[in-house]
């Protein structure tokens, strides 16, 4: 998509908001993510981030080994399916089979992806790989074996603040032609959970229904066909007040209004209601782990150490890759790993 059509969208998001008042920032992110993740590869040194698996090949194979574990203890069952949310391009999954078929483990592959650029670099990654536009089309034959990394991230978010005459929600509206925050004039108290709603005038927290909703339905498939998840994403332990709202573009954070559907717009995922949600629908949450521990539980250190005495002219850029996934200053304590696992699943696992 060229620079013009791209444009569009801020042109679209205007017209929309002049014939029908402002709308809200869950429409305008999702929106604008729709567009960003549908016209592009969005990864790598020559894309806006880089996430995990691109670091390096370890962390997608001690997924895989953990995957495998769990599937061995729950008994190696048949016809088991390998579900990848958001899965880039690939490489987490390659590295990730990769290590688990040492194992015995060889399950049907499916992605979770919208975007057709990103489905066709991914058919050449991994092949056999069947495509799915949202969760609700998973296989319902067999035990789910899923990984979301910076996936829920990037699911839209609705901002609610505590005005003085209750809770009110955070739209995007327009100053002239500059798109600007502003606040609707609806009672949203009934949108607020309960154990926000006496919170003090002037506080913003953020809700996901979107990021509750896919949590749901995975939760309903592993409560009733078996199975494990790996949740992998940045965010705090417990529910917090406040925005996290942010947009990447090139590697920097730029403005959240300065190229809708040219940037990522993601905000920090909140755990605890997942957690919540996953519990209700009857699966067991194994913990929530930050990255740096969890991988370290997982052998981390013993790996990258075996791999430098491999290719002892790679040692420093394989000390620099352990430090970008363990360290505490980069996503060792930012992200978080949650694991979930289903009926007549293991209710412990290495790393929580």
């Amino acid at each position: 998509m060229n620079d013009n059509a791209r444009g569009d969208l801020a042109e679209t998001f205007r017209r929309l908001i002049r014939e029908n008042g402002p709308i809200s920032l869950a429409q305008y992110m999702g929106d604008s993510n729709a567009r960003y993740y549908t016209s592009r590869n969005p990864l790598g040194d020559t894309g806006d981030f880089i996430t995990a698996p691109e670091v390096s090949q370890v962390f997608g194979e001690l997924i895989g080994l953990w995957l495998a574990d769990i599937w061995v203890r729950a008994g190696r069952p048949d016809n088991v399916h390998y579900v990848e949310l958001g899965p880039g391009r690939g490489t987490l999954a390659v590295d990730a089979l990769r290590a688990a078929g040492r194992y015995g483990l060889t399950p049907q592959v499916h992605f979770v992806e919208g975007s057709d650029a990103l489905r066709q670099i991914q058919r050449g990654t991994m092949r056999g790989v069947i495509h799915h536009a949202d969760v609700t089309t998973l296989p319902q034959d067999g035990p789910l074996l899923i990984v979301a990394n910076e996936f829920f991230d990037a699911l839209p978010v609705r901002q609610l603040l505590r005005a003085a005459e209750g809770w009110r929600e955070r739209m995007v509206g327009l100053d002239g032609d500059r798109l600007v925050f502003v606040y609707g004039d609806k009672p949203m108290d009934a949108a607020v959970p309960q154990s926000w709603r006496h919170a003090s005038q002037g506080t913003v927290i953020e809700t996901s229904p979107a990021s509750a909703a896919v949590m749901s339905e995975l939760a309903d498939r592993l409560a009733a066909q078996g199975g494990a998840a790996l949740v992998i994403d940045y965010g705090p332990r417990e529910s917090r007040s406040g925005s996290t709202l942010q947009a990447i573009k090139a590697h920097q954070k730029v403005d959240i209004f300065s190229a809708p559907g040219d940037m990522d717009l993601t905000a920090h995922v909140d755990f605890e209601t997942l957690a919540k949600v996953a519990q209700r629908q009857g699966v067991q949450v194994l913990g929530l782990q930050m990255q740096g521990a969890w991988l370290t539980a997982l052998g981390i250190d013993m790996r990258m150490e075996a791999l430098q005495r491999r290719s002892p002219g790679e040692a420093e850029k394989l000390k620099r890759q352990h430090a970008r996934l363990v360290a505490e200053d980069q996503m060792g304590l930012l992200f978080k790993v949650m694991g979930l696992t289903g009926k007549g699943w293991p209710t412990d696992a290495p790393g929580f």
